[in-house]
């Protein structure tokens, strides 16, 4: 199990510059933002990363803005994309000088759900995950103005390219809702998907397959 001392020789291991402190608004949304690793101690644990809630949509007005973010330190890891070797830290939201969880936290929603289903002894444990899945495209474009609008999607797999001129067009084109686990000529995602899949494993998060999305054109993965 992971403590904040454990988190520290993580850092200091991995000669982290930087801590890229993580949390999530009401709707849903990463928001973040960095502190130099010096200021990550084991006091921070409990007393918090201090930031303005006011900058987030719907949470604090401005003469009130002072909130805390209580990292959790099972959620460490190494962020294998940053330039700076980065310490990545997920947090709960607190009131500060309280400390009490702050309302309109998912996470803290989520921690009052799971003590509430233990205190009824209906189960002892709830699994919450996301299914991270996206599209792929070649073209995106839109537009909205006072005298129209469109959207616009385009990929080289989708079926309505059958008959475009590619010189040479080979034909493998992905119908529709048959590209979730295409594979051979049509599975071109594949590729990007397991290479997610390795880098999720790497940081520690095995919860998903790497799966290619074709879905209706667009290339994509789980």
């Amino acid at each position: 199990m992971s403590t904040p001392k454990t988190v520290l020789e993580l850092a200091k291991k991995a000669g982290a510059k930087m801590v890229d402190v993580k949390f999530v608004d009401t709707f849903g949304t990463w928001q973040h933002f960095s502190v130099p690793v010096a200021e990550l101690t084991a006091e921070v644990f409990a007393e918090g990363f201090g930031f303005d809630g006011s900058s987030i949509r719907g949470w604090k007005s401005i003469e009130a803005s002072d909130m805390l973010a209580m990292p959790d330190p099972a959620t460490a890891f190494i962020d294998p994309f940053c330039a700076v070797p980065t310490l990545s830290l997920t947090c709960t939201i607190a009131e500060t000088g309280t400390k009490e969880p702050y309302g309109r936290d998912p996470r803290g929603m989520a921690q009052k759900g799971e003590a509430y289903l233990a205190s009824t002894g209906v189960a002892d444990a709830a699994v919450f995950g996301p299914e991270a899945e996206f599209f792929v495209f070649d073209n995106v474009q839109y537009d909205a103005k006072s005298n129209g609008c469109f959207y616009s999607v385009d990929s080289e797999e989708a079926v309505w390219n059958t008959g475009r001129d590619e010189m040479p067009n080979l034909g493998y084109k992905v119908r529709h809702k048959e590209g979730v686990f295409s594979g051979g000529a049509g599975g071109h995602a594949a590729g990007p998907a397991d290479g997610d899949g390795a880098v999720d494993g790497a940081v520690g998060d095995a919860g998903g397959a790497a799966a290619p999305r074709g879905g209706d054109g667009g290339a994509g993965g789980d």
